[in-house]
């Protein structure tokens, strides 16, 4: 009998685990807000996760050649953009999706493991709405401010790496190594004077690291 009544409460439970928080949804409804008036065009390529999306305010300068939606939304978590895709990608058809996600994760104590079983979600989310769209990841970023998560960051990264080489449709812009001085730590004139959000030095790399892979 407390099994079952164990299971029933489970059930109920359950639809309340993958609500969407509504924290987000006055960021949501204001990154939506024109998309009945003016809608984004269709099959270009949606760039979607945390502030590191939001700040990213050259995407189309540094992308001219590409049909650019903007859809970050600051202090986001990999799971908030499993949550709102339904309205914040898979609208807009994209050809393309650019992930950022994961690094609020871990600072909130996720483990690597756990982000990497959303960014599994993110994939069957999107795929099963848009079966030949592609996702391309880019890599959890080694910040100096986060400088003591390297381990879980490395861990993530490797975990959703490999799940990448598995699946053509998807691909992983490893934007870690890169952002490593000779001495294995984060280049600190890559970013602003928070050390955890990129300046213009840093964002200038990540294009050279994802531009190609946009192809």
């Amino acid at each position: 009998m407390r099994t079952r009544l164990l299971f029933v409460v489970a059930l109920l439970l359950a639809p309340l685990a993958f609500a969407a928080p509504e924290k987000w949804l006055p960021a949501i409804e204001k990154l939506t807000a024109n998309d009945a008036t003016q809608p984004p065009p269709r099959h270009g390529v949606v760039f979607v996760g945390s502030s590191s999306i939001v700040k990213w305010t050259t995407l189309t300068r540094d992308f001219p050649d590409e049909r650019v939606i903007q859809r970050g939304f600051g202090g986001s978590e990999l799971a908030d953009s499993v949550a709102y895709a339904d309205r914040i990608v898979i609208p807009y058809a994209p050809r393309l999706v650019v992930l950022y996600a994961g690094d609020n994760d871990l600072k909130t104590g996720k483990t690597p493991e756990a982000v990497h079983a959303n960014f599994r979600e993110f994939v069957a989310k999107i795929q099963a709405a848009l079966p030949h769209t592609r996702i391309l990841y880019i890599a959890i970023k080694p910040s100096p401010a986060r400088w003591t998560l390297r381990e879980k960051i490395v861990r993530a990264n490797e975990l959703i790496a490999a799940e990448c080489a598995k699946n053509p449709l998807l691909a992983f812009a490893d934007v870690y190594k890169p952002m490593l001085n000779e001495k294995g730590e984060p280049r600190p004139e890559l970013f602003m004077k928070d050390m955890l959000h990129l300046n213009e030095a840093g964002y200038a790399l990540w294009r050279q690291i994802v531009a190609p892979k946009l192809r």
